[in-house]
């Protein structure tokens, strides 16, 4: 009998640490399901995504330790999927330790640690750089300092 494990993300700007999760949930057991939070249960999360649902399914389904990747359309799926693919391990990184532990009743329920320094968060700061608001405001910035200067010469 094979052991099946199911986790859950956004996988928005896929990174090493959604691969070093998906990698460590893998040897967990035989077969790795991976449900991507779709763009309107994330839109319900009041979140918003950079790379479309489709794209991000498809990035998911083709990393080699994931054998089957599903849309998460709502909290509620979780037990029916459970039941459905026979899942012995449900795995999710430790930011959500202890949000999951009704699950316990279906299956074995554990939180691995993230990976150090990476975060799609993170990453969604860096770019804010490149944002036009964000370039607007740099340049306003310019221009006081600009005029802050003259006033030296």
């Amino acid at each position: 009998m094979r052991k099946v494990i199911l986790t859950y993300g956004t996988f928005d700007l896929f990174h090493v640490g959604h691969l070093n999760l998906l990698e460590r949930l893998k040897a967990l057991g035989d077969y790795l399901v991976v449900g991507v939070s779709t763009d309107e249960f994330n839109a319900g999360k009041g979140k918003q995504t950079i790379v479309p649902f489709e794209d991000r399914l498809r990035i998911v389904q083709a990393i080699r330790c994931v054998d089957l990747a599903i849309p998460e359309q709502s909290w509620a799926q979780k037990v029916e999927d459970i039941r459905r693919y026979d899942v012995s391990v449900f795995g999710m990184g430790a930011d959500w330790k202890g949000k999951f532990d009704e699950l316990e009743q279906y299956c074995e329920v554990v939180y691995l640690p993230r990976t150090e320094g990476i975060s799609s968060t993170s990453l969604k700061g860096l770019l804010r750089v490149l944002d036009k608001t964000h370039v607007d405001e740099l340049k306003q910035a310019l221009g006081i300092i600009s005029a802050i200067v003259e006033r030296f010469d």
